[in-house]
């Protein structure tokens, strides 16, 4: 039986990264990226997605600087967040994704891929980096079963 999943995005002004959770919310897998035209061709490919995976969360990084300061990414990131909000029917959330760039350049590194291929990567990495932390937080929450 497929359960509904989450959706987990990399926000960009050129190119959105894409991530999908498993079919339990347990893990983040990469699903691809979007080259990004305009903020309603996004959308219209983002609901797409939604009907095909019958995903019923979406999960947006949120680039807050690491000082705490609002950067001019933040803000159109938040823009973005509040357009989907108003045009999705399904929650919109927003995630810390401080460091996930990084840590997909890392990945990116460790797996020695081409320079030429590693900024189309490293979106969908991040994606899935920001999921997974999403997917990780809520699990914790839940209550455990002793035997």
């Amino acid at each position: 039986m497929n359960h509904p999943r989450f959706l987990g995005m990399d926000f960009g002004e050129k190119r959105v990264g894409l991530a999908i959770s498993d079919s339990l919310g347990l893990t983040s897998q990469p699903l691809g990226l979007i080259e990004r035209q305009s903020d309603e061709q996004l959308l219209d490919e983002i609901r797409n997605i939604i009907r095909e995976h019958r995903v019923h969360l979406l999960v947006v990084g949120h680039p807050v600087g690491l000082s705490n300061r609002d950067t001019s990414r933040a803000k159109r990131t938040r823009r973005f967040v509040k357009f989907l909000r108003n045009n999705l029917e399904i929650p919109v959330e927003k995630w810390d994704e401080r460091l996930s760039t990084t840590q997909a350049n890392r990945v990116l590194n460790e797996m020695e891929t081409k320079p030429s291929r590693k900024m189309k990567k490293r979106d969908v990495i991040a994606a899935q980096l920001i999921l997974q932390a999403y997917l990780d937080h809520q699990n914790a929450k839940r209550p455990t079963s002793h035997d």
